[in-house]
């Protein structure tokens, strides 16, 4: 996820945001296609329509957030803001689902945020408008988890990953038709290489949650902060500040106390039913 992180960031460079989107959902879908078809399409037809268009535009708003923020930021500073998903997943449930936050999940969030108030560095103008978008994309990735889990045990894995993919595809079609320009073809190499190592990365991901437990998967998700570190500093010679790594320590550190402590609080939940 860290390498489609920095391909991403070097085509959105030369290219408008919504090119970039749309490429890496179109190839997305391209590279993803085989994968979908093995099942056939009778078991792609689903009851729960409003749900998948709920996760759908939450996780397509998030990426274009996320990805508006790759050139303005430096990329580990990116890739972590979004990664902020797992402190706002609790307050999220709470509003949509009504669960319950336990007070040591409190901890975590609120350690998580003090991380995140180092790394926006307050100015005399507040926040970098940039880092406060790669903030937004964190609370949208965020909404996104919950649709998917709102869904559990109601629709499998693979029809969530094929109503996601191609309703995105399909409407981050439109903002790019109306803002096409002639790409090059590196650029098109690129987002065909976002594409395929974001479909990597998402069946990887799905295959690490069906073999272990989230809290024991999630936190090994964060390694793509420092990855996404390697990678800014090979490629454009980025070097994050001390602020900057004392809050993506912070950050982190809550990230994972959440995961933990959210998966013993639904791991309970099922226990009563």
């Amino acid at each position: 996820m860290a390498a489609m992180g920095a391909l991403v960031k070097q085509a959105a460079l030369d290219l408008p945001n919504t090119l970039v989107v749309f490429g890496r959902n179109a190839f997305g879908l391209l590279f993803l296609a085989p994968v979908l078809a093995r099942g056939g399409l009778a078991g792609l037809r689903t009851e729960v329509l409003p749900l998948h268009l709920i996760r759908t535009l939450a996780g397509l708003s998030a990426m274009y957030c996320f990805f508006w923020t790759m050139p303005r930021l430096h990329l580990a500073e990116a890739v972590l803001l979004n990664y902020t998903a797992p402190l706002f997943i609790p307050l999220v449930a709470l509003l949509w689902l009504r669960e319950a936050v336990p007070r040591l999940l409190l901890l975590g969030i609120g350690t998580g945020f003090a991380g995140v108030l180092f790394i926006l560095r307050p100015t005399p103008a507040l926040f970098q408008p940039a880092a406060l978008v790669g903030l937004l994309s964190g609370v949208l990735a965020a909404t996104a988890m919950v649709g998917i889990r709102r869904m559990s045990g109601i629709e499998p894995a693979r029809r969530v990953v094929f109503y996601f993919t191609g309703l995105s595809a399909a409407i981050s079609a439109i903002p790019a038709w109306l803002t096409w320009q002639p790409l090059a073809p590196r650029h098109w190499a690129l987002l065909a290489g976002a594409g395929a190592l974001a479909t990597v990365g998402q069946l990887a991901m799905t295959r690490a949650y069906q073999a272990a437990p989230a809290a024991q998967v999630g936190p090994f998700t964060y390694a793509a902060v420092p990855f996404a570190g390697l990678y800014g500093f090979l490629l454009w010679g980025e070097r994050p500040g001390w602020l900057s790594l004392a809050g993506m320590v912070l950050v982190i550190s809550g990230g994972v106390l959440a995961l933990r402590v959210g998966r013993r609080q639904r791991a309970a939940a099922s226990m009563t039913r």
